[in-house]
């Protein structure tokens, strides 16, 4: 998800308060932030249900994409919690577990709200 999203919907700017926010609003799930391009990513099952699936291709214009099996993405190093200034990769929400991660539907929801929060924006 690009950070323009994560404002939009969060009216925070200060990494800080967005990765609180990210933490409240995805039930804890692990959220792996990449400053170098703005984005994070929602670790998420594998196996999406088909009903979410099928509304990622609505996601595209807002540059939100859904990695498939297969994709890589580069996992920061467990004690990376906070940007502090880095580059690099880091934990927005750390993992508690390999067993917890976010819920497909949370997920979906945030996306979902920050849409309309940029819809918003553009009409203004």
């Amino acid at each position: 998800m690009p950070e323009r999203l994560l404002t939009a919907l969060s009216a925070h700017t200060e990494t800080a308060c967005l990765d609180d926010f990210l933490s409240e609003a995805l039930g804890g799930g692990p959220v792996i932030c990449d400053p170098r391009f703005s984005r994070y990513y929602a670790l998420v099952p594998a196996g999406m249900p088909a009903t979410l699936r099928q509304i990622t291709d609505a996601w595209r214009d807002l540059e939100v994409e859904c990695l498939e099996r297969g994709s890589y993405l580069g996992v920061p190093r467990p004690d990376a919690v906070g940007r502090e200034g880095a580059f690099a990769s880091y934990w927005s929400v750390p993992m508690d577990s390999a067993a917890v991660l976010c819920s497909p539907l949370a997920v979906a929801r945030l996306i979902s709200a920050a849409r309309h929060c940029v819809d918003m924006e553009t009409e203004a």
